[in-house]
């Protein structure tokens, strides 16, 4: 089974809309995060990040009100909110998803429906409304309270609690999606999935428009941004520092140059991911991706054009709005 359609089935089985199969799919979900356990570890003054289950979670907290980043499985919600109360948090009054994928969205409708102002890329809304014309969205759409109510092209600023956050697309990368949120003041950021740390090789959406060379792209221009003090939120795994991603953007440069040799010199899918390309950052056997699934995923990135200019899908996606 593609890789993408098994993210795709993993992401609807913990997601509000498989809950319709019936009770014993209920009992299921909740058997599954019973257990879970919402830890929060406080980066800066009034900024912390929520691990749990699914995508790390950003937090920004204080007198303009409680800034979301990502808000996981749906069935957590409570524990989230439980969370961020005993930071001495107001209730969430803005929600950033950095991508579609459920385990950063499935609480949408939840903090939607408690008032939250939900902001995420273009794409992000119209995968949720399960319009966009290729790969996986979501069937059937999401409720209009998980929608994002305010969408992006390049970007958006907020003035929130003393800093100025700044949220920045990336092209092509993860998804077609990802967005990237800097504290400026704070020097901490949050990449989303467009950096998967320790836990797992990278996982790229091609259904979702995700492309290798966007994702080395992603990890470029979040290094010119960085410095050795920065505090990086990664999508999955722990806390990281500039050295981390630097390795990180290092193992993506070198894996994505070995497979591009390869097919110059006409090696076929099967023949490259036996040559293991990826296998010294391969180290972890319970990984969501190891190393033949992410070396698929570079190989048939590279046979796609340049992942911006000749994307058919994109509205425009190479002029400013």
């Amino acid at each position: 089974m593609p890789i993408s359609r098994t993210f795709a089935l993993l992401l609807f089985a913990a997601s509000p809309l498989a809950l319709s199969a019936g009770s014993e799919s209920l009992a299921q979900e909740a058997d599954r995060f019973a257990t879970v356990e919402i830890k929060a570890e406080p980066l800066a003054d009034g900024i912390a990040v929520l691990f749990g289950a699914g995508g790390n979670i950003g937090i920004s907290y204080g007198p303009d009100g409680t800034v979301l980043i990502d808000d996981q499985y749906a069935p957590l919600t409570p524990k989230i909110q439980a969370a961020i109360a005993d930071l001495g948090a107001e209730p969430v009054k803005y929600l950033i998803n950095t991508h579609w994928h459920g385990d950063h969205s499935g609480g949408n409708e939840n903090f939607g429906e408690a008032g939250a102002l939900i902001m995420a890329h273009d794409h992000v809304r119209e995968r949720m409304q399960g319009i966009q014309k290729s790969g996986n969205g979501n069937d059937p759409a999401s409720p209009v309270k998980a929608l994002p109510t305010v969408t992006y092209h390049d970007g958006i600023k907020l003035h929130l609690n003393g800093d100025e956050v700044q949220v920045k697309h990336m092209k092509h990368a993860h998804t077609d999606g990802d967005s990237i949120v800097f504290w400026k003041n704070a020097n901490v950021v949050h990449m989303g999935d467009l950096f998967f740390h320790k836990v797992t090789l990278p996982f790229i959406d091609l259904n979702s428009g995700g492309n290798a060379r966007g994702m080395l792209a992603a990890a470029d221009k979040v290094l010119a941004m960085v410095d050795d003090d920065t505090k990086i939120i990664p999508g999955h795994g722990p806390m990281a520092t500039k050295a981390d991603l630097i390795a990180y953007r290092d193992m993506l440069k070198t894996v994505i140059e070995a497979v591009e040799k390869a097919q110059g010199e006409g090696k076929s899918l099967e023949q490259v991911q036996a040559m293991k390309p990826a296998a010294q950052w391969d180290v972890n056997p319970d990984a969501f991706i190891k190393g033949d699934a992410f070396v698929e995923a570079v190989y048939k990135s590279l046979e796609k054009p340049a992942h911006s200019e000749h994307h058919t899908d994109d509205h425009n996606e190479d002029h400013a709005h």
